[in-house]
């Protein structure tokens, strides 16, 4: 069972991510976490998500904005040890509140209603007509960098601050998609340099059968995915991630990942 709800959760969030931005991450690690301790879901996670970045890398990087590369993803690649290291302090703060749902017991913690509230802020732009019609100046994209970095250390998370600062710099569909997998790719790197312990340690060692068939089943997500590139507008990626914004932002406000 374990096996077959994780790959189904790569396959699905690995296809839907390519054109959101994001989404494996976050998915993928509230899935491990029905099966595993919370730490080892992380680890697990981080290794699926950096290996299908790089195979999307593999596949559409000749397509990415090397300057918007620099651009943003060097202040997100520095930013992210940052929230990494804050992650690790955050962590010991206790719930603001919690409560039960369905029978399961939930809890609302201060980082993920922090994140969930800027989440929301920013879908609710996308869907804004006004705000769809505005250029962000290409000097706030390194600010946008060290933000979608800052949160991708601290949460996993980065994608969705990156999607809605690069949504407005004039990127066509398949530019936007490819210059994405780029950033992702460095910033996931950075996590797995601080994660490096944690994949050490003999649970995820004994599961790395179920790790690399969770990849395969991102990669042919991914793949999937590449298929329809051509197909889609840039605003129908911009729906796609205010949607997803919403939906992620509920969950993570309201306890449920």
């Amino acid at each position: 069972m374990d096996y077959l709800v994780i790959c189904l959760a790569a396959l699905v969030a690995s296809g839907l991510t390519l054109f959101s931005g994001f989404g494996l991450g976050t998915l993928l690690m509230s899935v491990f976490a029905l099966f595993f301790p919370v730490e080892v879901a992380v680890a697990q996670t981080a290794v699926v998500h950096f290996a299908t970045n790089l195979f999307k890398l593999a596949l559409l990087g000749r397509r990415a904005d090397w300057h918007l590369v620099l651009l943003f993803g060097l202040p997100a690649f520095l930013a992210s040890f940052a929230g990494v290291w804050t992650l690790l302090w955050l962590s010991d703060l206790a719930p603001l509140f919690t409560y039960t749902l369905l029978g399961q017991p939930l809890a609302v913690h201060p980082v993920k209603l922090v994140i969930a509230v800027l989440m929301a802020a920013f879908s609710l732009l996308e869907l804004w007509p006004a705000y769809n019609r505005l250029a962000i100046a290409r000097r706030y994209i390194p600010a946008g960098g060290i933000l979608s970095g800052f949160f991708g250390g601290l949460s996993g998370n980065q994608g969705a601050f990156r999607s809605a600062f690069l949504l407005k710099s004039g990127l066509s569909a398949q530019a936007f998609i490819s210059t994405g997998v780029v950033i992702a790719a460095l910033v996931d790197f950075s996590r797995l340099t601080v994660y490096s312990g944690l994949l050490a340690s003999d649970t995820v060692r004994a599961n790395l059968a179920l790790i690399i068939a969770a990849t395969v089943a991102a990669f042919a997500g991914a793949f999937a995915g590449t298929r329809l590139i051509k197909r889609v507008t840039i605003s129908t990626v911009r729906y796609v991630v205010a949607a997803m914004l919403l939906l992620i932002a509920l969950l993570l406000g309201t306890g449920v990942i």
